[in-house]
């Protein structure tokens, strides 16, 4: 039962969405991003690599089943990491050193997906199991950026819960226990803290706790969804999405959640918000000229 109701609030998120060191301004700032690549069909989860050459998505319906991507920053290479895997892979991370990539797959037995995580060079290469399927959903692997430990969701306690392990699979252990969903973890950039999606107060807001799970605290309250965080770099920052203007919108707010202001505002859907390694400008996927596609914007000085 759980586990219907996580799955039903997974697939609710995907149909709503894709229906058809620097300053960073506190103000709103609606952003002029400029859009980088057209990708055909719809795209998501997607990463900036911390050297700041790539980014990593996934994308959905091409030859089939969903898979992971990658880009040059200026809109070049595009590339598919896995292309002769049998089963879906999405929602990658990179390593603090962007030589790794640990991701999500879906080792399918006929239609009920089996979820586990695994690592694989950023060419795609050496693909090898971390954390084995066991009948749970293990999804949203966040590496932390010291590199020492990863962050992920699971609901092998039945619900979505955040867990944390070292970064060879070791030390699990759950964060947050409660009986409404938690998930898609965002690290500090020192590690020592972790942002995360929570519907635990009715709807989908952002939360924050220290890395042990203690000092947990609601930081958007909001009637509307709130999730996605993303902390920027230089840790002045969060983005997030919010549909609370009537349509998906990119967020920022300050850690501690004042100062919430709207970044895109734009009638199209924005969604899936990363940050480069400066701070200094903000990627995500819009469909606000028709198609999908990965815009970029200059938020800070």
């Amino acid at each position: 039962m759980h586990r219907a109701n996580n799955m039903a609030w997974r697939f609710l998120l995907t149909l709503v969405i894709f229906a058809p060191a620097a300053v960073i301004p506190a103000q709103p700032l609606h952003a002029k991003p400029t859009r980088l690549v057209k990708i055909g069909g719809f795209i998501q989860h997607l990463q900036w690599s911390p050297d700041g050459k790539k980014f990593l998505f996934t994308r959905g319906n091409f030859g089939g089943k969903m898979g992971l991507w990658t880009v040059n920053i200026d809109g070049t290479e595009l590339t598919q990491l896995l292309p002769k895997a049998p089963v879906p892979q999405f929602d990658g991370h990179w390593s603090p050193d962007s030589k790794r990539i640990l991701f999500v797959y879906d080792i399918l037995q006929g239609t009920d997906g089996k979820l586990q995580l695994d690592l694989m060079n950023a060419d795609g290469s050496g693909q090898k199991n971390l954390l084995p399927h066991k009948n749970f959903f293990e999804e949203s692997p966040r590496f932390s950026p010291d590199g020492k430990k990863i962050a992920w969701t699971s609901t092998r306690n039945k619900q979505q819960d955040i867990w944390i392990m070292d970064a060879d699979g070791n030390n699990q252990k759950a964060l947050t226990t409660d009986l409404a969903i938690d998930n898609s973890p965002t690290w500090s950039p020192d590690s020592k803290q972790i942002a995360f999606t929570s519907a635990r107060a009715g709807n989908l807001d952002i939360w924050i706790m220290n890395a042990d799970g203690t000092g947990q605290k609601r930081l958007t309250d909001n009637p509307k969804m709130d999730y996605w965080p993303a902390w920027s770099p230089d840790g002045k920052k969060i983005a997030f999405t919010s549909n609370r203007d009537g349509n998906y919108e990119i967020y920022l707010m300050n850690p501690d959640g004042s100062e919430q202001a709207n970044l895109s505002n734009h009638p199209g859907n924005d969604n899936w918000a990363t940050w480069s390694p400066d701070s200094r400008r903000l990627a995500w996927i819009s469909n606000r000229d028709g198609e999908y596609a990965i815009y970029v914007a200059e938020v800070g000085k």
